[in-house]
Parts: C-alpha cells; sequence; structure tokens
C-alpha cells in the first residue's frame, strides 16, 4: 500500500509510504480518500498525523502520470483529487502534519489539510505549480489563501519558489519549526495530548472555526452558539465541569 494507516493510544498516523519522493499517484489520491475516512469512523482513533516518514513528506504529484493525461481525462479526474485531499481536512478529530524535507505541490497542499503544521529544520515547501503551465489543483488556491493571506499565497503560487522552515514559520505556512529527527516525536506528541481531551468538544470547535471561516459572522456565531449549548448534553462537559469546582482548573480525565 502506498499510504497506510497506524493506530497507537488513540492516535492514528496517516503514513505516506512511495519511496523515493512519496509522488501523490491516482492510487495514492484514492488511499488517502480511504484512510481518512476510515480515521472519521474509527473510535480509537481520536487524534491524526500525517507523515510522509523522515525523509520526504511529499515531493507532489506524479507529473509523468499526469502528462499523458488530456483534458478530458483531467475534468474526471480533477474532482475526485479534490474530494481526496478534503477527507483529510475534514477528519472531525484534530489534525498535525509532520513535515520533513520536500513538501511541494500536492504534498504542500496535504499539509495544508492539517489543523497544524510540525516542519522539520530541512523543510521546504511550495506550490510550484506555476511553473509546470498549471495552477494548484487539490485545493492550494483556496487553503493556502485562507492560511496565509491573499497576498502571501499569491507570491506563493505566481512565483512557484519554495520557501524554507523558517520563512515558512514567518509566513504562517508551518506553526512549529524543530530539528528533523524530532518532527514525528512532537507530532505525535501534540496529538497524543489531545487524544485524552473531550472528544466531543474537540470536534465541535473544529467545525466551529472551520465552517465559520466560511461564513458570515453571525451564521458563524450561530453555529458556536448551536454546538456550546449542544455540549451541556455530554458526559465530558459533566467530567470537566466537575472536575474543576472539586480539583481545579486542567486535571480532567475524559473517556
Amino acid at each position: 500500500m502506498t499510504v497506510n494507516l497506524e493506530v497507537a493510544d488513540g492516535v492514528g498516523t496517516i503514513r505516506l509510504d512511495r519511496p523515493p519522493m512519496n509522488a501523490l499517484d491516482i492510487a495514492t489520491q484514492d488511499r488517502l480518500r480511504e484512510l481518512a475516512q476510515e480515521a472519521t469512523d474509527r473510535d480509537d482513533v481520536r487524534a491524526v498525523v500525517l507523515y510522509g516518514g523522515e525523509k520526504v513528506f511529499a515531493a507532489g504529484a506524479d507529473i509523468k502520470e499526469m502528462q499523458v493525461m488530456d483534458h478530458v481525462a483531467m475534468v474526471e479526474r480533477s474532482r475526485a483529487l479534490q474530494d481526496s485531499f478534503t477527507a483529510v481536512a475534514r477528519i472531525p478529530k484534530p489534525v498535525v502534519a509532520a513535515v520533513t524535507g520536500y513538501a511541494l505541490g500536492g504534498g504542500c497542499e496535504l499539509a495544508l489539510c492539517a489543523d497544524y503544521r510540525i516542519a522539520a529544520d530541512n523543510a521546504k515547501l511550495g506550490q510550484p505549480e506555476i511553473l509546470l503551465g498549471l495552477i494548484p489543483g487539490a485545493g492550494g488556491t483556496q487553503r493556502l489563501s485562507r492560511l496565509v493571506g491573499p497576498s502571501k499565497a499569491k507570491d506563493l503560487i505566481f512565483t512557484g519558489r519554495m520557501v524554507k522552515a523558517d520563512e515558512a514559520l514567518t509566513l504562517g505556512l508551518v506553526d512549529r519549526v524543530v530539528p528533523a529527527v524530532e518532527v514525528y516525536e512532537q507530532a505525535h506528541a501534540w496529538a497524543a495530548k489531545l487524544a485524552q481531551g473531550p472528544a466531543v468538544a474537540l470536534r465541535a470547535a473544529k467545525e466551529a472555526i472551520d465552517q465559520g471561516l466560511e461564513a458570515d459572522i453571525d451564521t458563524g456565531l450561530a453555529l458556536e452558539r448551536t454546538w456550546f449549548s449542544a455540549l451541556f448534553a455530554t458526559a465530558d462537559r459533566e467530567t470537566g465541569m466537575r472536575s474543576f469546582v472539586e480539583e481545579g482548573p486542567g486535571k480532567a480525565k475524559f473517556a
């Protein structure tokens, strides 16, 4: 398999495994969608790490595969391509990308699907599709501009340039830069901590933020209000408030 899901202690690691560069061919894209749905459905997965291995996250699409596709073929394929990445973005649990080496094109777009990105100090990210006479097609024009702002996104997409980890951090493209040997460990630790949190409240927070960003402020506030009220019907809310009153903040243990 070109992508695998490994689960331990509440954390599911979606691991790209298509050496040498984890090129995202059609089979890999489809497998990503399948595993994103599995991670969504499995109760023993409470948080997710996206990982490409120690050397590279993903260096983009399989260009040789794409080269032989004409307009009609890509019209038929482009929705499935986007759907694979959207399935990752819509995992209703905390998702962190552990970015090592290259995260280019589709690789960068996959990292954009995470809620949080931890990059190696040797990582290089970018959207080089313009250099092929194309634009990003797996969500890059939309997710990148929402993350870093339109002018910074346009600079990266118009020029196709790669940015090193330190610039990616300054741009807001990644959230933390660590030594390469620590990337997966720190990403797993971030996920493991949240895997012990209140699952329904975390899902509510993710949905309220993500869907609220696509709506006007009044609609977003209504969504927040609905989820906030609904959480008062959960056992986790009872556990959290009881623990706060009896033991102080931050000591609740959620099921």
